[in-house]
């Protein structure tokens, strides 16, 4: 009985596609009349009919509310974090469960991963139909920066579909398996990946079959749509000059809308000049030329991020521009041409695009799963997680276990106790980010370890471990080590990373560092200055009397010194106030370690 097949899928915010691997190599999936690209649009109809493709996107006008594009952008998304979009896209979104994004049909709420689902179907429908095999595998690219929830997310939606999702990988990490398939030599690649609604870029060594990333940055929420908006509100601001500010845009408008800037900037791509006609009705009647210049300059700003990205990227790798020995172009985006003349003059080399751009993603997908079936045992694929991850320890510290561009699949364990007597539960607080307390971190979720047998503060021994796998998506789980007590969480945060939050950890991590590192250290000398003065305490009701009357006003003076530095923030006065308190509780522990000794004596026998 031979391997069932598995197939690789781009599952794209504006197209979709899938490829397969065979003994002779990767080869890209057609349907019948020989198409590629399956458009990631999905309609909706009467008697719960789906529609999802090409006769989707052309009725998307007739049908503007129930019919659905974009919806990538919305996977693993809460309704806060789409706001921008929602004046430009025709149909509705409501807040679904947990208040994730979600859209609306006849009063039913139906999420993105059902939508991406639909999507999914037809694309394994495509496949089983020209490999004359029933698709039940596959493995799924994503963006680099989609964070748990939304790579979860992604995985739903093939679970939906009928596919046993063998692995989610890093659409570059996939465009450099397709890139590097047959080179030995050694290269350091950048992959750019600018597709209709993402944007990343990976720096990536490639040796002897091993594929190692080095550094990713990204942002869940740049790509090709960002530019059709412009196009759109150039449209919609002049129309209302033109015609008057009460002039509105219905659900059908706003998708002919979507479909002409979509249109321009496909047709800007290869020629000088564009004309656009939008009937308004009432004898109202739109005619503008739009020029390749004039999309430059729309684009320039979108591709200017990207390019910042590009500069942190390299940065993380710990290498510069002219150590990149090929750049790797992915996403249909790419085809602009003021997008490959900026990203060839930042890297001082012409990009490669020898691969088309919008298949390279499906083809190393199709690598991958070649590699899980076991066609090609030769490649090593090692991706990295983008954000630091850890929990929270007392007094608001960040602990981190695992560090940014860790690679997966990667496990890190670190051991904490309770800082109260007779302890039964610890809430473990898991974090995202760079910086060094939890305020500036970004909280993924909380768990409680409960049933923990009552015992003195700092008895208990918590093993924490944090497991990221293959596909970038993380389990924590706690183990108190006396009593046997376990949970495990896997961590699905309520929404994805945008820009601001994944350049804004990075960036403030560094202009704070110092600053972060001292309020770290004042945290941890806080909480042991805690523990000596429980201890203290714990002693002086033991054996108080022992101490002479000097020694006893010495010890009161330090504790007093040292409870006033505590509520400071010099950690060098803490740390200070701390050794004088130890010495003067000298005699005192003293004391108690003879008595313990003498009794231990009177209990032998000779």
């Amino acid at each position: 009985m031979s391997e069932p097949l598995i197939i690789g899928i781009d599952l794209g915010t504006t197209n979709s596609l899938a490829a397969v691997m065979t003994p002779s190599g990767p080869e890209i999936i057609r349907s019948d009349d020989g198409e590629v690209l399956i458009p990631s649009v999905v309609a909706l109809g009467d008697n719960s009919e789906v529609t999802v493709g090409s006769d989707a996107r052309r009725h998307a006008v007739e049908n503007p509310l129930t019919t659905f594009h974009s919806i990538k952008r919305l996977m693993g998304r809460g309704i806060e974090d789409i706001r921008d979009d929602i004046d430009y896209l025709p149909y509705p979104i409501v807040a679904g469960p947990q208040g994730m994004a979600a859209v609306e049909v006849d009063g039913q709420v139906i999420t993105p991963q059902e939508l991406s689902a639909m999507i999914l179907a037809e694309v394994r429908s495509r496949a089983s139909k020209s490999l004359a095999s029933e698709i039940t595998q596959a493995v799924i690219t994503v963006p680099a920066y989609f964070d748990d929830a939304q790579r979860q997310a992604s995985r739903d939606a093939g679970q939906i579909a009928g596919l046993d999702v063998r692995r989610i990988i890093n659409e570059p990490t996939a465009a450099a398996l397709a890139y590097g398939l047959d080179r030995a030599e050694d290269h350091k690649i950048a992959v750019y990946d600018f597709g209709g609604g993402t944007f990343d870029v990976s720096i990536l060594d490639i040796s002897d079959g091993v594929f190692e990333v080095l550094a990713t940055r990204g942002d869940t929420h740049l790509g090709g749509d960002d530019i059709d908006r412009q196009i759109i509100k150039l449209i919609m601001d002049e129309t209302r000059t033109q015609f008057g500010q009460e002039l509105g845009f219905t659900p059908a408008t706003r998708q002919a809308l979507r479909n002409f800037a979509e249109a321009t900037k496909i047709r800007l791509s290869a020629e000088m000049v564009a004309e656009i006609e939008i009937d308004l009705g009432k004898s109202r009647n739109y005619r503008r030329a739009i020029t390749r210049e004039q999309l430059d300059e729309m684009a320039r700003p979108f591709v200017e991020s990207t390019l910042d990205c590009c500069t942190a990227a390299i940065k993380d790798a710990n290498l510069t521009a002219s150590d990149i020995d090929e750049v790797v172009m992915v996403g249909g985006s790419t085809r602009l041409p003021i997008v490959r003349a900026m990203v060839g003059e930042f890297f001082s080399r012409t990009p490669y695009t020898a691969i088309d751009p919008e298949q390279v993603v499906a083809i190393g997908a199709a690598v991958q799963a070649g590699i899980l079936a076991g066609l090609n045992r030769d490649t090593l694929l090692l991706d990295v997680i983008p954000l630091s991850l850890g929990i929270e320890t007392l007094g608001g510290a960040m602990g981190k276990l695992i560090m940014r561009n860790s690679t997966v699949p990667c496990q890190a364990s670190e051991v904490f106790t309770t800082s109260v007597d007779g302890q039964r539960s610890v809430d473990i607080h898991i974090l995202q980010g760079e910086r060094e307390l939890v305020g500036d971190c970004r909280s993924l979720g909380k768990f409680l370890l409960s049933d923990i047998p009552p015992m003195p503060a700092g008895a208990p021994r918590i093993r924490v471990t944090f497991l990221v796998d293959a596909n970038g998506i993380l389990t924590v789980s706690a183990l108190e080590q006396r009593s046997g007590r376990e949970t495990t969480v896997q961590v699905t945060p309520s929404h994805g990373l945008t820009r601001d939050e994944v350049d804004g950890m990075v960036k403030q991590s560094y202009i704070h560092a110092i600053d972060d590192m001292t309020s770290h250290r004042v945290i941890d000398l806080q909480n042991e200055a805690k523990r000596i003065l429980s201890a203290i305490e714990k002693s002086l009701a033991n054996a108080a009397d022992t101490l002479t009357q000097t020694q006893g006003e010495i010890l009161d003076r330090a504790v007093a010194e040292l409870q006033h530095k505590m509520a400071g923030s010099d950690p060098d006065a803490i740390y200070q106030a701390m050794n004088v308190a130890n010495e003067a509780a000298g005699p005192l522990t003293q004391t108690q370690m003879d008595a313990i000794l003498d009794k231990t004596l009177k209990g032998k026998k000779i």
